[in-house]
């Protein structure tokens, strides 16, 4: 029977400290334009911006329906200037959530690539430390008999 190499401690963190110093650097390797793009990606799916777009829409239209004509500045029926607007947005954070997603989702590939790798290295801390109990319950039977042929 062949038996794997056993690693010592120290080799065993030397890896581990390599895969979380690799997670880490892709972590940094973000730019301020890409992690603008994920504040904005977080940010419009929240409920915090469902109700800054619905109260703008509702005041403004309640403004242009309700107000005296005089006030008006976006006059029922045509509410041009408010569809303009709405389709700016719309226009502006589709493309930005997109890339936002993106940008999360080689975030998380990395994440899970880690993960592998971490798992991977704990199936090789397992394996040492079941080999070197192995070899210390070889030790401890020669011993025991040798003992039993000395008694």
């Amino acid at each position: 029977m062949e038996e794997s190499p056993i690693l010592s401690i120290d080799e065993l963190k030397k890896k581990r400290k390599a895969i979380l110093k690799k997670i880490e650097s892709e972590h940094n390797k973000t730019s301020g334009l890409d992690r603008l793009a994920i504040w904005i990606t977080e940010h419009v799916g929240s409920m915090g911006f469902f109700l800054i777009i619905f109260t703008w829409t509702v005041s403004w239209l309640g403004w242009n329906i309700l107000a005296p004509k005089e006030n008006r500045f976006d006059p029922f029926p045509g509410f041009v200037l408010w569809l303009f607007i709405s389709n700016m947005i719309q226009l502006f954070l589709m493309p930005l959530i997109m890339l936002g997603q993106n940008i999360q989702a080689k975030h998380s590939d990395v994440r899970a690539e880690a993960d592998l790798k971490i798992n991977v290295q704990a199936a090789l801390e397992n394996e040492t430390i079941l080999l070197h109990l192995e070899y210390q319950n070889k030790i401890l039977m020669k011993m025991v008999k040798h003992i039993e042929k000395n008694v």
